[in-house]
């Protein structure tokens, strides 16, 4: 997409002086090519990219501390940066200012098997750090799909197939050390299990998306790799009866590690893209992990379920090869959808609201999809009441945009109003600042008091999950 023009992006000449301090420190690792900058700024689904004036990459906490006070004394944005992967417009850099590459910074710096726990650099991606425990006997569970780098989940509090029983990055981080607006570096929490000491910091920077200080180590939580995983796919006659089966798993206390919900639009696209044949009707994708007794006894309770809501058969799969692919295939959904529409743009977006609302709020929103005339797929992290929407438009077409907007808007307020979130994974960033006030009332105004009394020049990236005061 087209980078977007901005006033705001005009370099001042506080902009002009740091950054050229930057360059004198960090010589080629500061970067002002448009290419560079354009690729750090959004890049994913609708949100126009607003560009960095600049791109430093870093590979120390102490290089990116040094970085924060050259612009925390000029009063110049920094943008923290991973992988890029997010959908909400969190890398752009609406007001300009300094972004900080961290993918250099990707060492995993230490594993305690017996303590089941390791310490990371913000740059080390989810995929690198299991391909590194591989051999330990443990895996880091939370898989929000893309290879991400876990600073950037835990900037987003990024959640995934596994969160219905393994948590989300808010379960997952024991610890951070982070670099303040003012460039001080502060270590939160700690290897403890629990604690009772004191605020807790770690959690307030964890879903903070880089507005109140840059996160450049952590402290994770790792699990024992199971001794047995089974899993398999278990198509019904429609949405609802899949919805109903994925409540009655949950409230019946059986320990899905998965539970992924397509709608037949979303399975005819994986059928396309990642060359399957399953029938093209909703269907659920699942796993559970345990002992062999035990995932064969979790298996067959999932069966009774979903033949009483008029699912079946469920296809049972033990072969990782089959697995691997099937779940390869849920992952690559995203890109799956554009074949629908050929030369589409996609506005993602996506939901959570309370298990017992789920078939509610699909229902409706598959209503809502019809009757718009879209091309959009669902699929979702259903077992936690997450799911997610793909609307496929034609970005040259302003009213299609329009359109799309005026949907996803509708598709916020209605979760909302079903005590649910406007956001059960995506995260804020410039998308969903509008639905703050309407999710969370008068706690914004709390947001916006902590935000200003962390960081009163309102430095750390900016335009992102508060609205205006």
């Amino acid at each position: 997409m087209t980078p977007q023009a901005n006033p705001a992006q005009v370099s001042s000449d506080r902009s002009v002086a740091a950054i050229g301090i930057l360059v004198e420190r960090f010589g080629e690792r500061c970067v002002r090519s448009e290419a560079v900058r354009v690729q750090h700024g959004h890049t994913t689904t609708w949100i126009p990219n607003q560009p960095p004036e600049a791109v430093v990459y870093a590979q120390s906490t102490e290089e990116v501390a040094e970085i924060v006070r050259v612009c925390a004394e000029h009063k110049v944005p920094v943008i923290p940066f991973g992988t890029g992967s997010s959908l909400e417009g969190h890398v752009n850099a609406p007001m300009g200012g300094v972004s900080i590459d961290l993918s250099g910074m990707n060492e995993i710096l230490s594993v305690s098997p017996e303590d089941l726990d390791c310490r990371v650099q913000a740059g080390v991606t989810r995929k690198q750090l299991n391909a590194h425990l591989r051999d330990t006997g443990l895996f880091f569970p939370i898989d929000p799909g893309a290879d991400a780098s876990l600073g950037g989940m835990a900037s987003t509090r990024a959640s995934g197939t596994n969160a219905v029983r393994y948590g989300t990055m808010r379960d997952a981080v024991l610890g951070l050390t982070i670099v303040t607006p003012q460039g001080e570096i502060v270590r939160t929490g700690g290897r403890a299990r629990k604690s009772s000491a004191g605020y807790d910091l770690t959690r307030l920077m964890v879903g903070a998306e880089g507005t109140l200080g840059v996160i450049t180590e952590l402290q994770l939580r790792l699990f024992g790799i199971p001794e047995a995983i089974s899993g398999g796919i278990c198509p019904f006659p429609d949405v609802e009866s899949a919805c109903n089966a994925v409540i009655s798993t949950i409230q019946c206390g059986i320990p899905v590690a998965r539970i992924e919900l397509l709608d037949k639009e979303q399975v005819r696209a994986c059928n396309t893209y990642s060359k399957l044949d399953l029938v093209e009707t909703p269907t659920l994708f699942l796993e559970f992990h345990g002992s062999q007794a035990g995932v064969k006894e979790q298996s067959d309770l999932f069966n009774d379920i979903a033949t009483e809501f008029g699912g079946g058969p469920f296809v049972w799969e033990t072969q990782p090869e089959a697995r691997t692919k099937l779940w390869e295939a849920r992952h690559n959904a995203y890109w799956a959808a554009f074949t629908l529409r050929p030369g589409s743009k996609v506005v993602a977006t996506d939901v959570c609201v309370p298990i017992s609302r789920l078939a509610e709020c699909v229902e409706a929103t598959r209503k809502d999809i019809d009757e718009s005339g879209f091309v959009a797929p669902i699929v979702g992290h259903v077992g936690d009441g997450n799911f997610h929407v793909q609307v496929l438009i034609d970005e040259t077409v302003p009213e299609e945009i329009d359109a799309a907007q005026a949907f996803v808007e509708r598709l916020n307020l209605r979760a909302i109003e079903m005590d649910g979130t406007c956001t059960g994974e995506h995260g804020v960033g410039q998308g969903k600042v509008k639905y703050m006030r309407k999710e969370h009332g008068n706690g914004v105004t709390l947001m916006q008091t902590l935000k200003a009394a962390i960081d009163p020049d309102n430095i750390m990236n900016p335009g992102k999950i508060l609205p205006p005061s």
